[in-house]
């Protein structure tokens, strides 16, 4: 386990509800940490006049399936569950151009509140998160290197 304060380089940044986001975007755009983000997150930050990579660039997919997979890749798991001292994890990266994901910020679809405001069956499946929780958890394993 790690217990030093590791550099963050790149964040990805995924959220529904992004009240209070630009702001946060835009901390972490000044201390020079690359913005990388999904569909809507990445249009709202750019709109904003940051500077963000979508996501599609790191993994080489668009969003497909109305939205449902853009993060489920290699290319963002493995950026968040690379252990950053492990060499084998580290020849995998460069052989598979996997790049490290230094910060994850996540929050998850609204299923509560859709189901609680009366969302019809297929809006309450449709806000169903399986994305987040998985970047989520990748993170969490591997909390010596991603926040």
């Amino acid at each position: 386990m790690v217990n030093s304060l590791r550099p963050v380089s790149r964040a990805l940044i995924s959220v529904s509800d992004k009240d209070g986001i630009v702001t946060f975007a835009t901390a972490l755009a000044g201390k020079n940490i690359e913005l990388v983000s999904t569909g809507g997150t990445a249009e709202t930050l750019s709109k904003a006049g940051l500077t963000v990579r979508d996501v599609s660039e790191l993994t080489g997919y668009p969003d497909m399936m109305d939205g449902r997979v853009k993060t489920l890749h290699p290319g963002v798991h493995g950026g968040l569950l690379a252990i950053r001292e492990n060499e084998t994890h580290q020849a995998a990266m460069a052989e598979h151009n996997i790049q490290p994901i230094d910060m994850l910020v996540v929050n998850l679809y609204p299923f509560e509140k859709t189901l609680a405001a009366g969302g019809d069956f297929d809006k309450c499946i449709e806000n169903i998160d399986i994305g987040g929780p998985a970047m989520i958890r990748a993170a969490a394993k591997n909390h010596g290197d991603v926040a």
